[in-house]
C-alpha cells in the first residue's frame, strides 16, 4: 500500500473503513485471460442467465441492515486496518499465491509453503510488522506451516488424552547436572508434534520427571533435537515425519524416540517446579496454577471454530443464492431476479429456475449453521475475556475464577469443535455435488479443520472435566446456600434455581421469541440433567457408567452458555446497541439458534413433561418462522464477516458471484489438462499404455 493509500485510510472514517475492507474480498475476474490451446469459441460463452452477480446483487439489496456497521460490531476499526493493509501487501506479492495449491501433492505443498514462511519472514522484517499484522498474514494465507524453532511434544504413540501415563522419561544425574532423556519403549516415542518431523531445531518434551529414585510425574523440558549449523539430528535421537494425513499436509507433523540423551539441568522449565543442583524436587506453590495456558489455547478455539464455520457458511450461503434449480413461483415470490426475469431471444433459458436458497429444507440446513457461527462468536470472545479477568486474579494470588473457566473452557472447545466440523460438512453437502469438488474450497478446509475435534483434548473426553465441576457446584450450593455465585456473569448459577414442573412462562406462542424465557428452558434442561446423574452417582452408579449422561451434561451446559452470551450480544452489548437495525437482525438469528438447537435436543426438553405438545408444536411453527425472518439477512450475514476471496480460495464461495465461469477456470488449469494441451489434447501416457488398452478392447469388441 502507497503511503498516499495508507494515510487516506489512517483518516477514513468507520464506515468508509469497513468498506475498503469488504472491497478487498473479491477476486479478480475469471476467464479474462486466454490460455493457450483453447479454443476461441469457448470464450464467448457466457454462463445462462440470470447470472450470479446480479442474483448476489439482488440479495444484497434486500438486507434490513447496514452489512458494514455489522463488520465493525465484529471486528472493530484497529482489527480491519490491520486486515486492508496486509491483505493488500500479500496480494501484490507474488510469493503468496494460492492460485496452484489444489493441484499440489504433498511434497510440492509442502516446498511450497516452506517458500512462502521464507517470504514471509523476509517481508514482516521489512514491513516490521507486530505480532498483529504477522497473525493477520498467517491467517489470510490459511496454510498452516511448519518453520518453527520451538515445538511442544507432549502426546506418545501409546498416550494422548492420558497425560500421566506418559513414558517417555527425564532422570536427573546430579554428578552431571543433567536430565537424562530416554525412550524405554515403542510406545513411548512422541507422536503426531508438529514442526517436528523435518524442520524444528528444539522441542519442549513432556517427560516423567525421576529424582532421587522417585518419579514426580510429567513436566516439560527444553531438549535441543537439530544442529544449528547442518539441521542434523544430534546423537541419541531419531526423529521422522509420522506420514500422510487427512489435512494438515503442509505441517511436518513428526515422531521423535530419545536414546539416554542428556540435556543440561537448566533445560527444565522451573517457573513452577523446580529441581536444584542436589536433585531434590520442590512441588509448586499451586498444583493448578500451570492450567493458565491450556484454558488460553482452549478460549482461542472457541473463537476460531466460530471464524471457521462462518467461513462454511459463507460459501454455501452464496452459492446457494446463486444456484438456480427447477421452479416454484411460490418460493421465489420474494425473489426479485426471478419476478422480474425476462428471456434472452438469444440465450436459455426461456423461464427463471428457483434460487436453491428459497426451499425451505435448504434453509433449514443452512441458515442455522450461520446462528451458530455468531453463537459460538460472541461465546468465544467471552472466554477470552474471563480468560484475562482469570489471569488477573491469578497474578494477585486469587484462584477463584479458576476451576469455572476451567470447566466453561474444556466443554466449550468440545461443543464448538464439534458444531463447526459437523457444520462445515454440512455445508460443503449442501452444495450438492460442486461441494466434492476441492475447487469449492470446502474440502481441504474441513481436513484442515478437523484435527481441533481431537488435539488438545479429545472432544467426548474433556466433558468429564465439564461435567464434574457442575456435579460438584450443584451438591455444594444444596449443602450451603450461602455458596450460591451473586454474580450474574456466572455460569452456574442457575443449579441452585428449583426444577420447574413445567415451562410455565412459555403461555403463547409468541414466548418462542422472549430471549428470557428460552434461556430459562436451556438452564432447566441443564440442571435437571446434573440432577438426574447426581442421584444416579448417589445410588452406586459408576464413574463409567456415568460417562454418556457427562457428554450430555456438558453440551447442555454449554449450550446454555452459547444462548446467553448470544442473547446479551443481541440486546445489551453497548456496541450493538448503537446499531438497532444490526441488533434486530441479531436477535432473529439468536432465536434461530435457540429454537433450532432446541429441536436438535427435543428429548432432553420434553423427557420430564418440561414441554407439554402444544408447546413442542409452537416450537416447530417458530423455527419455520424463524428461517422466513431470517431469510432477508442471509446473505448480508455472511458478508458480515467480511472473508475475503483470496481466504475462501472457492469457486463456489466468490463475493462477486461468478460461480460457472471460476469452475471452468480453474477446471482448465488442472495441470493433467495442461500437459495434455501441449499433446494435441491427447492424455501422457496414451502410447504407453492407453492405446494398447483401446485397440486390445476394439479387437476384442463382440458386435
Amino acid at each position: 500500500m502507497s503511503s498516499k493509500t495508507s494515510g487516506a485510510v489512517e483518516s477514513a472514517s468507520h464506515d468508509e473503513l469497513t468498506r475498503a475492507v469488504s472491497s478487498k474480498v473479491r477476486s479478480k475476474e475469471p476467464l479474462t485471460t486466454k490460455m493457450e490451446g483453447i479454443p476461441d469459441f469457448f470464450y464467448a460463452l457466457k454462463a445462462s442467465a440470470p447470472s450470479g452477480h446480479d442474483s448476489l446483487v439482488s440479495e444484497r439489496a434486500r438486507a434490513t441492515f447496514d452489512v458494514h456497521a455489522m463488520t465493525k460490531i465484529l471486528f472493530g476499526p484497529k482489527l480491519m486496518r490491520v486486515v486492508v493493509d496486509v491483505q493488500e501487501r500479500l496480494m501484490a506479492d507474488g510469493g503468496f499465491s494460492k492460485e496452484n495449491r489444489y493441484y499440489m501433492g504433498r511434497s510440492e505443498r509442502f516446498l511450497d509453503r516452506l517458500a512462502m514462511d521464507s517470504r514471509f519472514a523476509q517481508l514482516a522484517r521489512e514491513l516490521k510488522w507486530n505480532d498483529a499484522q504477522r497473525t493477520v498474514a498467517n491467517l489470510l494465507i490459511d496454510e498452516p506451516g511448519s518453520v518453527r524453532n520451538f515445538v511442544a511434544s507432549e502426546t506418545e504413540l501409546g498416550h494422548g488424552s492420558n497425560v500421566q501415563g506418559l513414558e517417555t522419561t527425564a532422570t536427573y544425574i546430579p554428578e552431571t547436572e543433567e536430565f537424562e532423556i530416554h525412550s524405554p519403549t515403542l510406545t513411548s516415542a512422541k507422536w503426531w508434534v508438529g514442526g517436528l518431523g523435518k524442520t524444528a531445531t528444539h522441542a519442549v518434551v513432556m517427560a516423567r520427571l525421576i529424582t532421587k529414585g522417585k518419579d514426580m510425574g510429567p513436566h516439560p523440558f527444553i531438549v535441543p533435537i537439530r544442529s544449528l549449523e547442518d539441521h542434523k539430528p544430534f546423537k541419541g535421537i531419531m526423529v521422522g515425519d509420522v506420514g500422510p494425513k487427512m489435512g494438515f499436509n503442509c505441517v511436518d507433523n513428526g515422531f521423535i524416540l530419545f536414546n539416554k540423551y542428556r540435556i543440561p539441568r537448566d533445560h527444565m522449565l522451573m517457573r513452577y517446579s523446580q529441581v536444584d543442583k542436589a536433585g531434590n524436587y520442590h512441588a509448586p506453590p499451586v498444583q493448578r496454577i500451570s492450567y493458565g495456558t491450556m484454558i488460553f489455547v482452549r478460549a482461542y478455539l472457541v473463537a476460531s471454530s466460530a471464524l471457521a464455520l462462518a467461513r462454511g457458511a459463507t460459501v454455501a450461503i452464496r452459492y446457494s443464492a446463486v444456484r438456480r434449480q427447477f421452479t416454484d413461483p411460490i418460493a421465489s415470490k420474494d425473489d426479485n431476479i426471478f419476478t422480474n426475469f425476462v428471456p434472452s431471444p438469444q440465450n436459455r433459458p426461456t423461464k427463471c429456475e428457483t434460487a436453491v436458497i428459497d426451499y425451505s429444507i435448504q434453509q433449514y440446513r443452512l441458515f442455522p449453521i450461520v446462528a451458530q457461527a455468531y453463537a459460538l462468536y460472541f461465546s468465544g470472545f467471552w472466554m477470552l475475556r474471563i480468560y484475562v479477568k482469570m489471569m488477573q486474579g491469578m497474578n494477585e494470588g486469587n484462584l477463584d475464577l479458576l476451576p469455572e473457566v476451567h470447566a466453561a473452557s474444556s466443554g466449550l472447545k468440545s461443543l464448538t469443535t464439534t458444531i463447526a466440523a459437523a457444520g462445515i460438512e454440512e455445508a460443503r453437502r449442501a452444495c450438492g455435488g460442486h461441494g466434492y469438488s476441492l475447487f469449492s474450497g470446502l474440502p481441504d478446509f474441513l481436513n484442515t479443520f478437523l484435527p481441533l475435534v481431537t488435539l488438545e483434548g479429545d472432544n467426548h473426553l474433556l466433558t468429564q472435566q465439564t461435567a464434574r465441576y457442575l456435579l460438584k457446584q450443584l451438591r455444594a450450593y444444596a449443602a450451603d446456600p450461602t455458596k450460591v455465585p451473586k454474580s450474574e456473569g456466572s455460569t452456574t448459577k442457575y443449579l441452585a434455581t428449583p426444577l420447574a414442573k413445567a415451562w410455565a412462562s412459555c403461555r403463547t406462542v409468541a414466548d418462542m421469541h422472549n430471549p428470557a424465557v428460552l434461556i430459562e428452558a436451556f438452564a432447566h434442561r441443564s440442571k435437571r440433567l446434573v440432577t438426574d446423574l447426581a442421584s444416579r452417582m448417589a445410588k452406586g452408579q459408576t464413574w463409567n457408567d456415568s460417562l454418556i449422561e457427562m457428554y450430555a451434561i456438558s453440551k447442555a451446559h454449554c449450550q446454555y452458555i452459547l444462548l446467553r452470551n448470544f442473547v446479551h450480544a443481541a440486546h445489551h452489548d453497548k456496541h450493538i446497541l448503537k446499531e438497532p437495525k444490526c441488533g434486530a437482525a441479531l436477535g432473529k438469528l439468536c432465536v434461530l439458534f435457540a429454537l433450532s438447537t432446541m429441536e436438535a435436543e427435543l428429548s432432553e426438553f420434553v423427557e420430564d413433561g418440561f414441554m407439554s405438545a402444544v408447546q413442542i408444536g409452537w416450537m416447530r411453527d417458530e423455527l419455520k418462522k424463524s428461517l422466513a425472518l431470517v431469510r432477508p439477512d442471509i446473505v448480508a450475514l455472511v458478508d458480515a464477516w467480511a472473508i475475503p476471496d483470496y481466504v475462501l480460495h472457492s469457486a463456489l464461495g466468490r463475493y462477486d458471484g461468478k460461480v460457472y465461469e471460476s469452475m471452468f477456470e480453474m477446471a482448465l488449469k488442472e495441470p493433467l489438462n495442461v500437459k495434455a494441451r501441449t499433446r494435441g489434447d491427447v492424455v501422457e501416457g496414451y502410447e504407453e499404455y492407453l492405446r494398447p488398452l483401446i485397440r486390445r478392447g476394439l479387437s476384442d469388441a463382440k458386435l
